[in-house]
């Protein structure tokens, strides 16, 4: 079965369904390129996509060390580039909760792991990413 299915509703607007959950979500083109904006962009949703796999992959290392990292957010900024336009920097500052006391050892195997995250490994090398753990 494909992970997804989505239908182009027109007007620069995709709904996609998560075929396994049918969770369903909708994309627009940006505003700067003839969109609503009403919706998360697919530039941003790669992104998004990111972020939440480094924080996921973290979290399931953190599991096995017995780390809770609930509450952890994360602030994502996207940069376009043009000719090609295209996606040419993504910021991420990940703030972890004050509460939260690891040492040195934990900090560094948690960043490893989100650093190798399966997205993070999926992006173009010409995208630079510029990630921030503040702990």
């Amino acid at each position: 079965m494909p992970t997804a299915s989505v239908i182009y509703q027109g007007q620069l607007r995709c709904q996609a369904t998560h075929n396994q959950s049918g969770s369903i979500m909708e994309t627009d083109a940006p505003t700067d390129n003839r969109g609503k904006g009403e919706r998360f962009s697919p530039t941003d949703l790669l992104c998004v996509s990111l972020g939440t796999c480094i924080i996921t992959t973290m979290g399931i290392k953190a599991t096995d060390m017995e780390i809770d990292l609930t509450g952890a957010t994360l602030q994502i900024q996207k940069h376009m580039y043009a000719d090609p336009r295209r996606v040419g920097k993504i910021e991420i500052t990940i703030d972890f909760p004050k509460a939260l006391n690891l040492s040195e050892k934990d900090r560094t195997i948690l960043q490893r792991v989100g650093d190798s995250c399966p997205v993070q490994k999926s992006i173009h090398p010409d995208i630079e990413t510029v990630i921030t753990y503040n702990w």
